[in-house]
C-alpha cells in the first residue's frame, strides 16, 4: 500500500523552524498499530492521519507513543496539505475527530486559523517536587488536560532545564509553563516526556487552555503568543468563551509515498 505523505512544519513562515508534522491521506483507515507504526517511523512530535469523510475528512494524531485527543499543529499542517496539494480551490476544511468533536481550519492568504475547543484551566495545588522537577518554583499552577505552571517572567521560562524523567512520572498528559511576553502577550514552552515528546517546538492543544487564561487576566480577547522552544513558534489567538481561534502559518517541507507493503 502507498500512502501520500507530507511533512509541514507549521506555526512558522518558513521550513526549519515551527513544529514539524507528519500528514497521511488514506483510503480508508488501518489498524491501530500500524497507524502507530508509521508515527513511530516518521518520529515527529505529531504524524496526523486524514480519511475522506463527506466534503471533509476523519483526523486522527498520534505522536511516536500514543494516539492523542487533540493536537494543534499538526491540524494546521492538515490543513495546509489539504489547501496546497488536495483542493487549492476551498478555503475552509472540516476535520471530524473521536474526542474533540469538529475542528475546521480556515485560510486567509497564508494565515490559516483554526476553530478548537476551549479548556479553561482551573487552579490546583503543584505536585509534591514540581520546584525541583522544573527547576523554579512557579508562582501559580493549573489543571485542564494539562498541568500549567505560571511564572513570572519571560526570561524564567526560557530559563528552564526540566528533570525529564521526573516529568514523566507524574500524573498529568503534560506540563505547560507560561508567563507574560516581553514583545507578545504570553510565552510558553510544553513538555510531553510522558508521550514521547520532551519538549514539543509548537503546541496549539496547549493553547486551548492558555488563551482562556490570559485572556481573562490581560483582559483582551485577541492576543498574540509566541513559544519558547528551540525552533520557535507564532500564534495569533482569540478567545471565544467555549471556543478559541488559532492562528498561524505553515510551509511544506517534504512530498512523498509511504510503502508499508500489504496490510
Amino acid at each position: 500500500m502507498d500512502i501520500p505523505f507530507y511533512q509541514i512544519d507549521a506555526f512558522t513562515d518558513r521550513v526549519f523552524a515551527g513544529n514539524p508534522a507528519g500528514v497521511c491521506f488514506l483510503e480508508r483507515w488501518l489498524k491501530d498499530n500500524v497507524l502507530q507504526s508509521i508515527a513511530a517511523e516518521n518520529n515527529v512530535s505529531e504524524t496526523a492521519f486524514l480519511v475522506p469523510a463527506g466534503t471533509g475528512y476523519e483526523l486522527r494524531w498520534f505522536t511516536p507513543k500514543v494516539e492523542v485527543d487533540l493536537c494543534g499543529h499538526a491540524t494546521l499542517a492538515s490543513a495546509l496539505a489539504v489547501f496546497e496539494f488536495i483542493n487549492p480551490q476551498i478555503h475552509q476544511v472540516e476535520f471530524q475527530t473521536r474526542k474533540s468533536g469538529l475542528l475546521s481550519v480556515s485560510r486567509q492568504g497564508d494565515l490559516l486559523t483554526m476553530d478548537f475547543p476551549a479548556r479553561r484551566p482551573v487552579p490546583c495545588l503543584p505536585p509534591d517536587g514540581l520546584d525541583k522537577i522544573l527547576g523554579l518554583p512557579p508562582v501559580q499552577t493549573f489543571q485542564s488536560r494539562d498541568l500549567m505552571a505560571v511564572y513570572k517572567t519571560e526570561e524564567q521560562v526560557r530559563s528552564l532545564q526540566p528533570d525529564m524523567d521526573k516529568l514523566a512520572a507524574l500524573d498529568t498528559f503534560a506540563v505547560i509553563v507560561t508567563a507574560p511576553g516581553r514583545n507578545c502577550d504570553f510565552v510558553s514552552r510544553f513538555f510531553a516526556p510522558r508521550v514521547g515528546v520532551p519538549e514539543d517546538p509548537v503546541t496549539g492543544s496547549a493553547h486551548c487552555s492558555l488563551i482562556p487564561y490570559w485572556s481573562e487576566r490581560l483582559g483582551k480577547k485577541n492576543l498574540h503568543a509566541r513559544q519558547l522552544s528551540e525552533r520557535g513558534g507564532e500564534l495569533f489567538c482569540l478567545d471565544q468563551g467555549d471556543r478559541v481561534s488559532i492562528g498561524g502559518r505553515a510551509v511544506a517541507y517534504l512530498s512523498g509515498t509511504i510503502r508499508v507493503g500489504n496490510i
